[in-house]
């Protein structure tokens, strides 16, 4: 062994021990590791940030933002609405959400098939008050086991079908390794629905950003039924089970300006008709979303047609001496003078009978209002009142919902056949997002994990020092020696146990081309058919569960699940176990020797 393997050895043991000890971050164990080698000299300087240019680390910060893109565009919602109900037992969820993950990750990249549902997955936990980190590693688990099906569906199986047809002459195919797949698929998905997500530790203050306002009560607000909408004629009470499905109290109906008392459950609703709801932010506009309501009435609407960055909603609180405490949003002009809306009002104890810019606003009262993004912070300036702190809040500009879905749809579909390089899809979906502002530029870095960018860029060089090294090829040579003499099915388990570990620190695709060619010269050596060892590489390299690093799509959920380095191999160890323990009886049956 020589000293650059040495000290490349020593250094990623450091880094798991500290990781795993989860004192200090793991974006600064990871980024003083990479310095340690560079100075230690077995990493080249001139390598030493090439990881923040990696295709992997890209497509990580890409994938965020396209997400982000999809959830204001309203197709989050589309999906949610369809698919999802938060009166779901978390176990049926991740159930059907892992099942989806894994149909739609066989078929397209895995790290889209992610992109795509782990918005909605995060919606979902927020509106059933649950931890999202409970259902994230469970469905970054799913869409793994789901691109084990197809040749498409993870890096992998595309560079395994290569190696062998380099090898042989010709490739597997595009079902080729369904077989295989399949059963891991299915037996792994079994376990993260049922025992799976059950393993997975809880952390205090992990709910997400924004919970610590979790308190502030309800809004109540209007939304205006539109000439052209399909809602005028019917009645209120037909509205009630899909106010249940957001979780919105409807109150009251305005008409004319006046509010309608009495049961208005029975009332027929017409065109400029006000509803009066109680809810939070996020179910007014998801009620908003699926019923194609209007914030105001046209007058207020032509004022608020969105500029620069478009809408955006703000929470703050009244003070004793705001320009608007002890008036009401219409006299101070708040629309015509400021561009904005008073949505919403939320006034603790008491129950706002008035229409809502018509109530007289009072010191300690939150009001949310919808502002041009850019005149935010200049209105509640103007207003006198104090911001409250950040927590997410998004308006849904459905009237892009197909143009989003549509973008992202065509850049998969040209990736998968392809036709451009993944990344570079990614990107340009991204432009485009930003070019037709359903990612506003001002949001456009604000929603890039930047710990997790800072982890993988410093991961990846100290990965390929080991390759380039040698210690990858001393671990093979290792493996080859260890197995001589052995039955197959002990071989091909040692074969996936030392694939599955090197995914874990490598990445599956520099894994994949270490791996491959050492189950070749494997069977070889046992005058044995090569194509039941490519299966289980190409199996165990997909299957990387116990790191956050070992695979993309578990560096994607590490942020927003809110986990540490540590959690993932408490639910992944036993999955592996699942894996191989299905997975070498099936490569036997379908690949026999």
């Amino acid at each position: 062994m020589t000293m650059p393997q040495i000290t490349l050895f020593a250094i990623f043991v450091a880094v798991f021990a500290l990781l795993l000890w989860g004192r200090f971050r793991y974006d600064l164990v990871a980024f003083a590791a990479l310095l340690v080698g560079v100075v230690s000299g077995v990493v080249p300087a001139d390598k030493a940030f090439s990881g923040f240019g990696h295709p992997a680390t890209l497509v990580v910060a890409l994938v965020l933002v396209v997400s982000a893109g999809l959830v204001n565009s309203g197709a989050v919602q589309l999906i949610t609405r369809s698919l999802v109900d938060s009166s779901r037992s978390l176990g049926m969820h991740i159930a059907i959400m892992g099942g989806v993950g894994a149909v739609l990750s066989a078929f397209m990249n895995n790290v889209a098939a992610l992109a795509l549902l782990m918005p909605v997955d995060l919606q979902t936990a927020k509106k059933a008050k649950r931890p999202p980190g409970l259902s994230l590693m469970p469905l970054s688990f799913a869409t793994i086991l789901g691109g084990m099906v197809t040749m498409i569906g993870t890096p992998p199986n595309i560079i395994i079908a290569t190696i062998r047809e380099d090898a042989f002459g010709t490739p597997f195919a595009m079902f080729d390794f369904a077989p295989v797949g399949l059963v891991a698929s299915i037996a792994g998905l079994l376990f993260v629905a049922t025992i799976g997500w059950r393993l997975i530790p809880r952390h205090e203050g992990e709910i997400g950003a924004g919970d610590a306002l979790a308190d502030i009560g309800d809004y109540v607000a209007e939304l205006t039924i539109p000439k052209d909408s399909k809602l005028v004629g019917q009645k209120v009470m037909e509205l009630y089970d899909e106010a249940d499905k957001a979780d919105i109290a409807i109150l009251g109906l305005i008409r004319g300006g006046k509010r309608l008392y009495g049961n208005s459950y029975n009332r027929t609703m017409q065109a400029d008709d006000a509803l009066i709801l109680e809810a939070t932010p996020e179910a007014l506009d998801e009620f908003r979303t699926t019923l194609k309501l209007d914030f105001v009435d046209g007058e207020r609407k032509e004022r608020l047609q969105p500029a620069g960055d478009g809408l955006g909603l703000s929470e703050v609180v009244v003070t004793e001496g705001a320009r608007i405490q002890g008036k009401t949003a219409m006299a101070i002009g708040l629309n015509w003078r400021k561009n904005t809306i008073l949505l919403g009002i939320s006034r603790r104890g008491t129950r706002i009978t008035q229409q809502v810019r018509r109530t007289v606003i009072e010191s300690g009262d939150i009001l949310l209002l919808l502002t041009p993004s850019e005149q935010q912070a200049e209105v509640t300036e103007w207003l006198g009142c104090l911001p409250l702190a950040e927590r997410g809040l998004s308006v849904t500009q459905n009237e892009k919902t197909w143009l989003a879905i549509g973008l992202f749809t065509a850049a998969v579909a040209a990736a998968s056949v392809g036709l451009i390089y993944l990344p570079v899809a990614l990107g340009i979906v991204v432009a485009l997002y930003a070019l037709t502002r359903i990612v506003p530029l001002s949001e456009l870095y604000t929603h890039v994990e930047w710990p997790v960018i800072v982890l993988l860029g410093s991961m990846i060089p100290l990965g390929q020092a080991l390759e380039t090294s040698g210690g990858t090829e001393l671990i093979a040579n290792a493996l080859t020696d260890l197995t001589k003499g052995m039955p197959a099915w002990v071989i091909l388990t040692v074969l996936m146990i030392t694939t599955m570990t090197l995914s874990d620190i490598l990445n599956n695709t520099a894994t994949t081309i270490v791996a491959a060619p050492v189950g070749i010269a494997m069977a070889q050596t046992l005058g044995v058919n090569a194509d039941p060892f490519l299966m289980a590489v190409a199996v165990a390299a997909s299957c990387a569960f116990l790191t956050p690093i070992g695979h993309k799509n578990n560096t994607l959920i590490l942020g927003p699940g809110g986990y540490r380095f540590g959690d993932y191999w408490r639910m992944g160890l036993p999955l592996e176990i699942i894996v191989i323990a299905v997975s070498i009886p099936a490569i036997l049956y379908f690949w026999p020797l």
